[in-house]
């Protein structure tokens, strides 16, 4: 294993850091946005025109929360193929209602939403904090401005046992009513009423939307309206008692994110390169991806259409897309040591062992042989094991960006991802090597997969 345990811990150490900044898609995208700056990429705007040439290294963003960046190989030529890894930026959580004022029997509550198919069992009695962005008033212009309250601010009480002595046997959640946090009492929120009727004070409580507002720098009455999620506020760490694991909140799919942009990054050799390089960082998969910036949206085939333009060559785009290959990095399950019957007998993967390649022929992922066997020869490369995994028969599949993306551009599609337990859990675990495997495959795969797809020879 070219990955010892020194350097995964200094590489997971960077990891967390990256975790703990991002409790919203739209913190992901500013952290990825400080990355590329840093690494001299240059932001672009889709909106604007594009000039763009050999050795280029762009990235723009859409909507704050999804992000997409290229480097331009040296020998790239309109027509030349695109070598693509995708994840998402966010994960399943509380959300706050776009009208969340909530006052019962003495308490000021905050109305959420729940996002995606969390394990909401797992978010009572935790302790929450909430980022996410607010539309502020200023100078007759409207700006959009992130916003973090790193303080455990609310909480989703648990019932007591005495109250529900069958709660251990069975325990059923009404998402509307059970799954509402507590922020507040009520006699204290009336001495520090904010006396404002305008804007966001109307439908939020007011001392929530006055700690936002001073969080941001700005006036209570000029909040124009707000987008907010809820997160754990208990910060990542490294644990167990030899450090082998991670223990953190939305490693689906900030794992795969974060190594991805970290392979882009730091691949090598981009002069004599004759791909483009693109990773591809989404929202709004953990609802389906049917959004204007979601894998399901044309974005992904704009900003390719836009690259490959080439006025003596009108084809140059599709003549791209024979030659390119996307890796759809996603997490995967490892065996739960109590509950190993849940994965099928012969692929039962583990944490250390190196990212999973999921198959699935009923095409919840977009893995095929020759997909597959590039990757492999990507890990081998790089020096790392590989893993396999295909769920039961008797067993429901979940689904990623992959078969999205190889439906709507028609381009060869691998499924990977790093193992975890605790999916779609408030906090979840994996192990310390995870991230530097992961990161290490990608990192080859950018740098290795046109020589190795010029050796495959498919009769």
């Amino acid at each position: 294993m070219s990955v010892t345990k020194s350097s995964a811990l200094e590489f997971a150490e960077g990891f967390l850091k990256f975790v703990n900044a991002s409790p919203s898609p739209y913190h992901v995208v500013d952290e990825c946005r400080k990355l590329l700056l840093n690494a001299n990429f240059k932001e672009i705007r889709e909106r604007d025109q594009w000039n763009i040439k050999p050795n280029d290294k762009c990235f723009f963003t859409r909507n704050q929360s999804t992000i997409i960046a290229f480097a331009v190989g040296g020998n790239f030529r309109p027509g030349n193929g695109f070598t693509l890894v995708g994840a998402h930026t966010d994960s399943p959580c509380l959300r706050v209602k776009v009208k969340s004022a909530r006052e019962k029997h003495g308490f000021i509550q905050v109305g959420t939403e729940c996002y995606g198919g969390g394990n909401w069992n797992s978010w009572f009695d935790r302790d929450l904090k909430v980022a996410g962005r607010l539309l502020v008033s200023k100078e007759n212009k409207i700006h959009s401005t992130l916003v973090h309250i790193d303080e455990p601010i609310m909480r989703v009480p648990h019932l007591a046992i005495h109250l529900q002595r069958g709660m251990n046997d069975q325990f059923s959640i009404n998402k509307e009513t059970h799954m509402v946090p507590i922020l507040a009492s009520s006699v204290d929120s009336q001495l520090n009423k904010v006396a404002c009727d305008q804007g966001c004070a109307q439908k939020h409580p007011s001392v929530f939307v006055q700690a936002l507002a001073t969080a941001s720098g700005a006036n209570p009455e000029d909040v124009v309206d707000l987008d907010l999620f809820l997160a754990d506020h208990q910060p990542c760490a490294i644990g167990g008692l030899l450090k082998d694991f991670i223990f953190a909140p939305r490693l689906d799919n900030l794992l795969s994110s974060y190594t991805a942009l970290h392979g882009l990054i730091e691949s090598s050799d981009l002069e004599s390169e004759p791909n483009v390089r693109m990773v591809t960082l989404f929202d709004n998969e953990e609802v389906g991806s049917s959004s204007a910036q979601g894998a399901g949206s044309s974005i992904t085939e704009y900003a390719m259409r836009r690259i490959s333009s080439d006025p003596t060559n009108p084809c140059a785009f599709e003549e791209s897309i024979p030659k390119s290959l996307m890796v759809s990095a996603d997490m995967a399950h490892a065996i739960h040591p109590n509950y190993s019957d849940k994965h099928e007998e012969n692929m039962r993967p583990t944490l250390h062992g190196g990212p999973v390649i999921k198959t699935n022929n009923n095409q919840r992922y977009a893995t095929t042989a020759i997909t597959a066997t590039i990757l492999r020869e990507s890990a081998r490369l790089a020096g790392i094991p590989i893993q396999d995994v295909m769920v039961r028969n008797d067993s429901p599949c979940g689904s990623t960006i992959g078969p999205i993306l190889a439906t709507r551009l028609g381009m060869r599609t691998v499924d990977v991802g790093g193992a975890q337990l605790s999916m779609h859990s408030c906090r979840e675990v994996c192990g310390v090597f995870a991230p530097e495997q992961c990161f290490k495959l990608y990192k080859a795969f950018y740098e290795k997969f046109p020589s190795i797809d010029e050796n495959l020879i498919i009769e």
